[in-house]
């Protein structure tokens, strides 16, 4: 950040009186612009045993496997969030039936909140940030080409409470290493619900 919101003039990274954090302050009007991070919802569309995947046809991981995912916008829960990315991806239509994963990204200063949800019909297709859409079996998803971390955790996850029979809510870290961004680590794994 370089130019206030509020007045237009300069900002500095200082640590605000009474604050913890380094954060960017006017030079001019005093404001002080917090940075947060952000809440990235979406979804696990369900049909008959199987879940829809969208191939990536954006950056970052252009190419790659995900689950139907994206930045909250103001204004909405992060239900219909999840929802409106599912159509927006997938052109799919969802009916959300559970609360899945909450899993903080702090390398990239990000909460993901993923649903299971039940397509309502067959009737998907790819949006405009999907090269293509895909319903997999659980023993046929594309491990190797998954696009993040955070959704190949969310799917193991999945897999494992659908051969128990039972689904749960997991809370988590997905800690990622800066130099190869491939490895990672999940931690503080918690399970609530069985």
């Amino acid at each position: 950040m370089k130019f206030c919101s509020e007045c237009g003039q300069a900002v500095v990274r200082k640590k605000p009186e009474g604050d913890t954090h380094l954060r960017y302050v006017c030079t001019s009007c005093d404001t002080i612009h917090y940075q947060n991070p952000n809440i990235v919802t979406g979804c696990i569309p369900e049909w008959q045993g199987r879940i829809l995947l969208c191939r990536r046809a954006i950056e970052p991981r252009h190419g790659l496997w995900t689950l139907p995912a994206g930045f909250m916008e103001n204004n909405e829960t992060t239900a219909q969030a999840a929802i409106r990315e599912t159509m927006e991806e997938a052109r799919a239509r969802v009916e959300i039936t559970d609360l899945y994963t909450i899993f903080n990204l702090p390398h990239v200063n990000q909460v993901y909140i993923i649903f299971r949800a039940q397509l309502n019909s067959l009737d998907y297709g790819p949006g405009e940030e999907s090269l293509e859409v895909e319903l997999f079996e659980l023993d046929e998803l594309p491990w190797d080409e998954m696009a993040f971390a955070v959704v190949r955790e969310t799917l193991k996850l999945y897999c494992q409470d659908a051969r128990n029979g039972k689904f749960a809510l997991y809370t988590g870290d997905i800690v990622v290493n800066p130099e190869n961004k491939q490895d990672y680590q999940a931690l503080n794994i918690c399970q609530f619900g069985i």
